[in-house]
Order: C-alpha cells, then sequence, then structure tokens
C-alpha cells in the first residue's frame, strides 16, 4: 500500500522559509517521479513542483522559480520542497504526490499521479 506523509508546513511571515518533506512508502522510491502541488482556498489544485526518479530533472511552476527548490532523498524515501521567500500567495494546502506513469513529458499534469498525501497547510502573513 503506497503512503505518502506530508510534514513541514506552518505559518510563517511574508519572506521566510519553510521546508516541506514527504515521506513514501510502499513503493520503489528511486524509480519513481515525485511532485508538489497546492491548492488555495477557493481554487483548484495546481502544480507546483516535480522531480524525475533521480533528481536529474526537476521542473517548476513560473511563479515558485528561483525561490523553491525540490529535492529527494533517495536513501529515505523522502522529497522535500525548499521553500524561500515566502509570499502570501504561497498561502495554501501543499501535497505530494507521485504515480506509475509518470514521464518527463507529463509530469506537470494532475491526472497522472494516482497517489497524494494528506497535504499540510502552509500559510504566509504580509
Amino acid at each position: 500500500q503506497v503512503q505518502l506523509d506530508e510534514s513541514g508546513g506552518g505559518l510563517v511571515q511574508a519572506g521566510g522559509s519553510l521546508r516541506l518533506s514527504c515521506a513514501a512508502s510502499g513503493l520503489p522510491f528511486n524509480k519513481y517521479f515525485m511532485g508538489w502541488f497546492r491548492q488555495a482556498p477557493g481554487k483548484d489544485r495546481e502544480f507546483v513542483a516535480a522531480s524525475s526518479w533521480s533528481g536529474v530533472i526537476t521542473i517548476y511552476t513560473d511563479s515558485v522559480k528561483g525561490r523553491f527548490t525540490i529535492s529527494r532523498g533517495n536513501a529515505d524515501n523522502t522529497v522535500y520542497l525548499q521553500m524561500n521567500s515566502l509570499k502570501p500567495e504561497d498561502t495554501a494546502v501543499y501535497y505530494c504526490g507521485t504515480g506509475h506513469s509518470i514521464s518527463k513529458a507529463t509530469m506537470t499534469f494532475q491526472r497522472v499521479y494516482d497517489y497524494w498525501g494528506q497535504g499540510t497547510q502552509v500559510t504566509v502573513s504580509s
């Protein structure tokens, strides 16, 4: 059974930093693409960042480029999202996800993610 457990969310002032973690179990982690998405109140879930199984290929949505970094520790089956220079518009529930058929071409598309964590709340105050 695949399980994804996010942690690291919280309340931070604008300009601050947080690091989210997502611990995965029940799958060969080092063979799977991993992604982070977020959902703000009243909005659809949107793509934030994703990483190939090796970590060599990473991709970010434009609004977080230069501020967020996705990384993975394949030894401990964990993917991280380092978030710097946070803005109030980054406020959302952040979810990590993975799937069986994610590729470089599809890693930004929510529909290819089969498994999701429960989410962790990030709140950025102005």
